[in-house]
């Protein structure tokens, strides 16, 4: 895309204004043609369709540059032709229909994520340069050089705190402003940060521990805090090992939002009729909450929990804005990318697959988990 603009640049400007009508013209042709043809019958349509299937995520690779773009392009352009063409031919050739329409969009999945995931498991077991085959030192060399562990342990410490920490207070949350005055404005409050990139948050989050000497004012808050109640201002992202807690409080802050709005809104769906039976019963407010409640918003907090854990295991922005993983604060995802930066690709693969299984059994939990659920509906 930038390059047909530079193209377009290197014109006369009368002819930049001629190509820019004609795109345009361009551009609105498809569109017509593919509300026209989309919904018509007979075997011409049915190619263009598929046709559409595979030029449209091409040219959306072309113009961004992306295979994701691409992929989700070709998934919903797959879905949407194959269910026109479904509709129109009355369900004939369906498993036909299916793989035709589908085709582009595992291609896309093949070459832009598959193929890349064994590429860099097979990178793992290659020395710094990619030439030469060093077995298992690049995993060795995590679990044993100090960096390596450190950034383990510590994705594990973010893993097990982050989520459930954010869990706990956004159900809390959820459930002492249900159906409160002002509870959307509640809501909003607690949900803002998630409308904050994680490098913004980190940034806010850097300036709150801002250290300055004690001869000087702090900008700080939280060391201006320290100073009024007569305490000498810290240095909290430099002293081990509370500073790794000090930037999982960041991204607490970021997803409590989340949690609160998911599980507020699976508690608003729990049965009235549930809870005044036990109350009837003689059930405590908290035996209500624990035995009606929690077992009713079981799926939405098992979606809270793995999502929470992943986006956990994948963090890099804060840890990158605040520390740059010094100081003991490194975690998996940052040190994948220091040791990409210091030309060391072996080690960089051998931490993003390890990165991999530790995401692994979280999705698999979740997938078995939305597995249970459709076969008890």
């Amino acid at each position: 895309m930038t390059a047909f603009f530079q193209w377009v640049g290197t014109m006369h400007p009368i002819l930049q204004a001629v190509v820019v009508v004609i795109a345009f013209a361009v551009v609105v042709a498809v569109i017509l043609l593919l509300v026209d043809i989309a919904p018509r019958k007979g075997a011409v349509y049915t190619w263009v369709r598929l046709a559409m299937c595979l030029l449209i995520p091409l040219a959306v690779m072309w113009v961004f540059n992306s295979y994701y773009w691409a992929m989700g392009v070709a998934v919903v352009v797959g879905a949407l032709f194959f269910f026109l063409d479904y509709r129109s031919r009355d369900g004939a050739g369906y498993l036909i229909q299916l793989v035709a329409f589908m085709a582009p969009a595992m291609l896309l999945l093949l070459v832009g994520l598959i193929l890349p995931s064994i590429q860099t498991m097979y990178a793992s077991f290659l020395n710094s340069s990619g030439k030469e085959f060093v077995g298992l030192n690049n995993y060795i060399w995590i679990f044993t050089q100090s960096s390596g562990v450190s950034s383990v342990i510590n994705s594990i410490i973010w893993v097990l705190l982050v989520p459930t920490v954010s869990t706990l207070v956004g159900l809390a949350y959820a459930v002492f402003i249900d159906r409160t005055r002002g509870e959307k404005i509640y809501k909003v409050l607690v949900f803002m940060p998630m409308a904050i990139s994680f490098v913004g948050a980190g940034i806010i989050w850097r300036f709150m521990y801002e250290y300055r000497g004690k001869q000087y004012d702090q900008i700080g808050l939280l060391n201006q805090i320290v100073v009024w109640l007569g305490g000498e201002p810290q240095q909290w992202l430099l002293n081990q090992p509370w500073n790794t807690l000090f930037l999982i409080v960041v991204l607490i802050w970021v997803q409590t939002g989340f949690a609160m709005v998911v599980l507020s809104a699976s508690i608003k769906g729990v049965p009235v009729e549930l809870l005044e039976a036990a109350e009837l019963d003689g059930a405590s407010a908290w035996q209500r909450f624990w035995s009606v409640t929690v077992p009713a918003i079981r799926p939405a907090l098992i979606v809270v929990l793995t999502t929470i854990s992943i986006a956990s295991l994948k963090v890099f922005d804060i840890v990158r804005t605040m520390t740059a993983g010094n100081y003991g604060t490194s975690v998996l995802a940052n040190e994948m990318y220091t040791q990409f930066s210091k030309f060391e690709a072996g080690r960089s693969a051998a931490l993003s697959v390890v990165l991999f299984i530790l995401v692994l059994p979280i999705v698999i939990y979740n997938a078995r988990q939305i597995k249970k659920q459709r076969e008890i509906r």
